[in-house]
């Protein structure tokens, strides 16, 4: 069975532009149901304007989009109705409590109304809400602004469910908490969840796979660890000297084939760059050296250390 026939998004050459813009070229890839799929991405990538071409906002230029089967651009109402979004500035009421702005949104889903209640006090409790949904959403933070907008973008109990940059602005706390729920919605409730973000560790964090995109093209594709097995084939090494010894370490390490650069952190020495088999030999020449070693940590390539390795391939061609 092929790749699009389990896939709940397809996408086959979308091609989207604004003027003289080509915000989206040739974009291709799928998304099955279930994952947490990331669409990653510096500001102005592109990430948007999938997340609006696939709820059939927009219409593309060129290529083919599937969402739940159907096209968005000719069945935009009906497949609205089975997905859910969350904007990186959701509109609030902020005039009205929380209670009425789920209600509201529930009406205009079409939630049938003898389950409009249930849904919205069972979405309160969720999102730890329940006990300011009396209030106006004026006075919440952007924390319970931002969990009230997600319970929003789930009283339809949709199957897909786009999030665009749902963290941006949330404090540490806040974040956490939105992370919790995503992970939940995904692996407890078995729902799709397409996440836009350019937060790296969130990336890492949160999603099964990620697409990576630069100027509205894919330059990478698959999950954080195959990534950064195929594109980081080297790893950081941070190794701990004695407190005297640090210059030292630092000009023997600089002297050795294949070390870039060396940064320093107290007595801690970072070496970017160093392949596997690299680090039995320096360790070799610092104890040779006669320094004492007191820690060798290599750290395997992290999403960030693919990004920008994918940063520094596209800048230089």
């Amino acid at each position: 069975m092929s790749e699009e026939s389990n896939a709940v998004i397809s996408i086959e050459g979308l091609y989207r532009r604004f003027g003289q813009v080509v915000a989206l070229d040739g974009l291709t890839y799928h998304v099955h149901g279930g994952e947490i799929f990331g669409c990653l991405g510096h500001n102005g990538a592109g990430k948007t304007t999938t997340v609006r071409l696939l709820n059939g906002i927009l219409e593309p230029d060129g290529g083919r989009l599937r969402v739940l089967g159907l096209d968005p651009t000719a069945d935009g109402p009906a497949l609205r109705r089975r997905t859910g979004v969350l904007t990186e500035t959701p509109s609030l009421d902020e005039r009205l409590t929380g209670r009425d702005n789920l209600s509201i949104y529930a009406d205009l889903y079409g939630v049938p109304p003898a389950e409009v209640e249930g849904r919205v006090a069972g979405l309160l409790a969720t999102f730890e809400l329940a006990g300011r949904a009396e209030e106006r959403v004026g006075n919440y933070s952007k924390g319970m602004k931002q969990r009230l907008a997600l319970a929003r973008a789930l009283l339809h109990r949709p199957e897909i469910l786009f999030l665009d940059e749902p963290t941006a602005g949330l404090d540490p706390v806040a974040t956490r908490q939105v992370h919790e729920m995503i992970t939940h919605l995904s692996h407890e409730e078995g729902r799709t969840v397409f996440l836009c973000t350019h937060n790296l560790v969130e990336a890492q964090r949160l999603c099964d796979r990620v697409a990576v995109l630069e100027h509205g093209q894919l330059v990478a594709l698959g999950t954080p660890v195959e990534l950064a097995q195929h594109l980081g084939r080297s790893q950081r090494l941070e190794v701990e000297v004695g407190a005297g010894e640090v210059d030292r370490a630092r000009e023997l390490l600089r002297a050795m084939p294949g070390v870039r650069d060396v940064t320093q952190e107290d007595h801690a020495l970072s070496i970017p760059g160093i392949d596997r088999e690299q680090v039995p030999g320096l360790v070799a020449r610092l104890a040779e050296a006669g320094l004492s070693i007191y820690r060798v940590a290599p750290q395997e390539p992290s999403l960030e250390d693919v990004y920008f390795a994918l940063q520094g391939e596209e800048n230089a061609s």
